[in-house]
């Protein structure tokens, strides 16, 4: 644990979510940490790690990041957020696009403004590639929620609050992805569903999320996001790793893209490219920090960025079968699945 924690207080909004249980987890291991408050709406989630870790730095908060004042609750005292509350499911922010602009993006508002008046240190707003080129309602909600992240950094002391952003691709066996929904229909002898087998995705463990961020919080600048340069794969060859770590004689059925989807992601847009600077594993986009004079937006041009690639699960390092299954073996839900399905057989 590096230093700069020590002695600090840590909120985690939706904390009862994958990411904050594993950054509980890490964090809760280190006796200089002082207290790690998760804040979220689902009071058995919090129960649940209550009785989990038993660890008295831990406490919670009721509250939903749409409320100003429960948001104010939470904030007393606390020096670094790790901002994770979202509607993240493409079909709920599909059929319900207020809801997303509620929390992803008012929600946000409210955290950071709460986080300026408050004196927080840092806050690392997580967002997702969907945000980039967004064609549905929770990309189009996280790529807004970047903007007022941009919005306000340019204008606050960077001394008194720092705020930057991470963006990641699918991180593998997060609650409701993918490779769950794989392992459950090997489960059940249903045939496993991809939606087009020349669909692309970047693969991101869980523990690279939460290293992505706290490399975030020791590197960032005012107003800067950072992505992991991440290895992608088809979807047909996931559905065929994940079949042959089981054994499992299951169909392959192909269903066709669902609303909303792409063929492939893009963690970093060729406008972004530009401003872009490679740091280790870890790709930095500085902040945009133009001002508004209409001038450097009608009249003044940039021929680099015509030049300019963006970065995506299609041009990305590509993983085959047998390389998928080596990522895939590395993750505890993988192992407990194949524990219990080996058990069971």
């Amino acid at each position: 644990m590096e230093e700069s924690f020590k002695g600090k207080t840590l909120l985690i909004t939706g904390g009862t979510g994958s990411f904050g249980n594993i950054v509980a987890k890490k964090f809760l291991c280190d006796d200089e940490i002082k207290e790690i408050r998760i804040f979220s709406r689902d009071e058995k989630k919090q129960d649940d790690m209550r009785k989990l870790y038993k660890n008295d730095k831990l406490k919670f908060y009721i509250g939903d990041v749409r409320d100003i004042q429960s948001v104010e609750n939470a904030m007393h005292g606390v020096d670094y957020i790790f901002h994770a509350s979202a509607l993240k499911q493409v079909p709920s922010c599909e059929f319900f696009p207020l809801e997303a602009v509620k929390t992803n993006i008012l929600g946000t508002e409210n955290v950071l403004e709460s986080a300026i008046r408050n004196s927080v240190q840092k806050v690392i707003c997580l967002s997702t590639d969907k945000a980039a080129y967004p064609i549905n309602a929770m990309g189009i909600s996280k790529a807004m929620m970047e903007k007022i992240v941009t919005a306000k950094a340019r204008t606050i002391n960077p001394n008194q609050t720092t705020l930057c952003c991470t963006r990641y691709g699918n991180v593998m066996a997060s609650r409701c992805s993918v490779i769950p929904l794989f392992v459950d229909q090997i489960k059940n002898g249903l045939p496993l569903t991809v939606t087009d087998p020349k669909m692309t995705r970047f693969l991101m463990s869980l523990e690279e999320a939460v290293y992505l961020v706290i490399f975030a919080f020791h590197n960032a600048q005012q107003g800067d996001t950072f992505i992991q340069k991440s290895p992608a794969c088809t979807m047909i060859d996931l559905a065929t790793a994940v079949k042959e770590i089981f054994n499992a004689k299951n169909e392959i059925t192909i269903i066709g893209a669902r609303h909303g989807e792409k063929l492939y992601e893009t963690l970093v847009t060729k406008e972004e490219m530009v401003r872009s600077v490679e740091v280790g594993d870890y790709l930095k986009i500085g902040m945009d920090n133009r001002d508004l004079n209409y001038e450097k937006y009608l009249t003044q041009g940039n021929k680099k960025t015509l030049l300019a690639e963006e970065y995506t699960s299609s041009n990305t390092t590509m993983l085959n079968v047998s390389e998928i299954k080596e990522k895939l073996l590395e993750l505890d839900f993988i192992q407990k699945e194949l524990s219990s399905w080996r058990y069971n057989q």
